[in-house]
């Protein structure tokens, strides 16, 4: 089946968080009711699937679309991840409340979920209020033996580094960095395609069945990178009209920063797909004559053959790709 290349755009598969709350609704999105925490907006996972919205693939799952119009549009580097779906995963996240303290492993921990990878990510702040922090790491100095003793006398919070955040600050967390948001941030997330998380601490609070939500300790204990595992952190107010600013790199994908004021002419390559994220602003995206509307919170798959393509308007994109 023969489909000419175009930016797809998917409607999100929400997420109902104890954590969640009503934020995503400012995007203009058909929220659910309920304390929704996540906007699955790129999806191919067994425990969430994003629909197309536009053009002639509209209707089909993103796992649909890799059967339909194969390898090609989504590049040598890109074909397949190595669970056989597409590589990424892209979400908003609303945190109205405090997430659990987690950890994440990588793709080798041999007790990973049969079909699952690891999890490495990043997150770009979209919004924050006033006082609003992250968890991110532990303090200097804490081993296995000291994290364990902290859990077992119930401290676990003296163990973990606290950090103020802002809209526009960004954080690169490969998997073994204990991490959590936090309260009062909007966060848009790029990460590997797993759902595997493990939860170290969830501040003694029911979930949304009014049961406490299941930690797990051994697994957290084993995965964590008691040495740091190269987690970055950069405030990203110096981006500059029609230039990219790197934000991330790592094995599994490339993030940049770009300013769109007017036209920006750019192209897709054979080698990956682009993930663009509308992070604020108005705009479109044109290309082959055609042209569709971007607006904060609006997430593109821009096929790897598509070509050159033109941003307009004035607003903030992340770009993702494939290294």
């Amino acid at each position: 089946m023969t489909i000419k290349p175009y930016p797809l755009q998917f409607k999100p598969e929400f997420k109902e968080r104890v954590w969640g709350g009503r934020a995503l609704e400012r995007f203009g999105f058909d929220v659910p009711e309920g304390h929704i925490g996540e906007g699955w907006m790129i999806a191919d996972h067994p425990n969430g699937v994003s629909h197309v919205l536009n053009g002639e693939l509209a209707g089909k799952g993103l796992d649909e679309v890799r059967e339909t119009v194969g390898p090609e549009w989504f590049g040598k580097q890109g074909a397949l991840s190595a669970n056989g779906r597409f590589p990424l995963l892209i979400k908003l996240l609303d945190c109205n409340d405090d997430l659990s303290v987690q950890v994440h492993p990588n793709d080798s921990y041999e007790r990973l979920p049969k079909g699952e990878l690891g999890k490495t990510e990043m997150w770009y702040v979209l919004d924050a209020k006033p006082g609003a922090k992250i968890i991110y790491g532990l303090k200097p100095g804490v081993d296995r033996k000291a994290l364990e003793q902290a859990i077992a006398e119930n401290r676990i919070m003296d163990t973990l580094q606290e950090v103020p955040v802002k809209a526009g600050d960004t954080f690169y967390i490969p998997a073994g960095t204990v991490h959590a948001l936090c309260s009062g941030v909007l966060v848009a997330e790029i990460q590997q395609n797993s759902d595997t998380t493990y939860r170290l601490y969830d501040y003694n609070r029911p979930g949304l069945d009014g049961k406490p939500r299941e930690l797990h300790i051994e697994d957290s204990l084993n995965v964590i990178a008691y040495e740091g595992a190269g987690a970055t952190r950069m405030d990203t107010s110096g981006a500059k009209p029609g230039e990219w600013l790197n934000l991330a790199t790592s094995p599994y994908f490339t993030t940049d920063k770009g300013v769109v004021d007017g036209p920006w002419a750019l192209s897709t390559d054979p080698s990956s797909f682009v993930v663009l994220i509308v992070a604020e602003g108005a705009g479109s995206i044109r290309w082959s004559g055609e042209s569709l509307a971007a607006k904060a919170g609006d997430c593109f798959l821009l096929p790897a053959n598509l070509g050159s393509y033109t941003l307009d308007g004035k607003m903030t994109v992340l770009r993702s790709r494939l290294p």
